[in-house]
């Protein structure tokens, strides 16, 4: 059941940049929920938009998002950046990984690490944590970008438990979270989440 009411996407399509929001069935449901908000789709497209510019590659930030999702338990979040990292480059064990902060690349590992700290211990992180992506080589303006996207990415997990958001592409279950573990459950077969 919807708990907000979507927008006809013919309303906003004009606002989006070119992939903006796009799943596989057209603008995502996501964006057709959070246009009821004009000054909120505004705020997340630019948003999205500068990070995309910024010095984290595509595959950094999903792997960023992926982890965010699983640790929140949004699966359509989740099942969307499971989509766009292996649009970025991610294969399937760099997908499963990122959901357990998990890399081979010591890199990876380091800012999957950050990551995990930051979101569980709600920023309140130990310098241990904090100068271990410093020492991986991590610059400030780096630091800055993964909190950035922490933060942009537990909005859209918030968003869509809040909103109870449905799939619109193959729902992904966080691991525990009442769906087989690491795999990919068709929506149709699904348990909707409570």
């Amino acid at each position: 059941m919807w708990r907000l009411t979507p927008v006809d996407p013919k309303e906003f399509a004009a606002e989006l940049p070119s992939k903006a929001g796009h799943s596989g069935n057209g603008i995502s449901q996501f964006l057709t929920l959070l246009a009821n908000s004009p000054a909120s789709l505004k705020a997340f497209l630019q948003a999205e938009q500068a990070l995309g510019n910024g010095q984290l590659t595509p595959a950094q930030r999903e792997e960023i998002s992926i982890l965010v999702a699983e640790i929140n338990g949004s699966n359509y979040c989740l099942a969307a950046h499971e989509l766009a990292g292996k649009e970025a480059g991610l294969c399937d064990q760099e997908i499963w990984s990122a959901r357990k902060a998990l890399a081979s690349d010591p890199k990876t590992k380091a800012m999957l690490n950050f990551v995990q700290a930051v979101v569980l211990q709600r920023g309140e992180i130990n310098d241990d944590d904090f100068f271990a992506l410093r020492n991986a080589g991590f610059a400030d303006s780096q630091i800055i970008e993964i909190l950035t996207n922490i933060v942009l990415n537990i909005f859209t997990n918030y968003f869509n438990l809040l909103a109870r958001t449905n799939q619109d592409r193959p729902l992904s279950w966080p691991v525990g979270k009442g769906g087989p573990a690491g795999r990919i459950v068709p929506a149709n077969t699904a348990t909707p989440q409570t």
